[in-house]
């Protein structure tokens, strides 16, 4: 049996407890797939050492440098070199090291718009009139890394582990119970009986 003084010590852990699920609720464990991530993240970085089409490299695309004018970068271009340096290798790094999940979401939305835009560089570099080149194999490197690197931020995202969905459905039916009482049941049942108090 219980004594009042070990459901004291028991109440003043259980802030403690509520805070240690509600961080581990908000952190994923991307297992072997962290790996994987951390792999595609270092080939779209190094896409960036190559050229993205002609003499420009991808740096000279984010930088605007006079290579990638000469070279005639468009808009797409550009946007593509920026969203992959930002969400694709920046916000994916700062996932892996934080473990958030709001910021592997970032990572995820901003690698998906990179899908898009990348396929756009690319199309407008194979649609470039005569004098300027088509695309680099940079360009093509760092787009395919990034859709690879879509994928696997999404398939991490909305992988949960057992423990977090279990964390969070006992909140969830702690808070349903706690609803259904009024002000003065809240602590009624916690209070151990007095023998002495008459029935009734």
């Amino acid at each position: 049996m219980s004594t009042p003084n070990e459901h004291d010590d028991f109440e003043s852990y259980k802030g403690d407890i509520e805070d240690v699920e509600r961080r581990v609720a908000g952190e994923f464990d991307a297992g072997i797939r962290a790996l994987v991530v951390a792999v595609l993240v270092f080939i779209v970085l190094l896409s960036f050492l190559l050229p993205h089409t002609g003499g420009a490299r991808g740096f000279d695309v984010l930088a605007f440098t006079e290579a990638a004018d000469r070279e005639g970068v468009a808009l797409p271009s550009r946007v593509f070199a920026v969203l992959a340096i930002v969400f694709s290798v920046g916000f994916s790094i700062l996932a892996l090291l934080t473990r958030r999940w709001a910021v592997a979401w970032v990572a995820l939305a901003g690698s998906a718009v990179a899908c898009v835009i990348g396929m756009l560089a690319v199309w407008s570099r194979q649609t470039a009139a005569e004098p300027y080149p088509g695309p680099g194999i940079g360009l093509v490197i760092g787009w395919l890394a990034v859709i690879l690197l879509t994928f696997h931020w999404a398939r991490v995202v909305w992988t949960r582990t057992a423990l977090q969905m279990a964390a969070e459905e006992e909140r969830r039916q702690r808070a349903r119970e706690n609803q259904g009482k009024g002000l003065l049941d809240l602590g009624k049942d916690d209070r151990p009986e007095d023998p002495d108090r008459p029935a009734g």
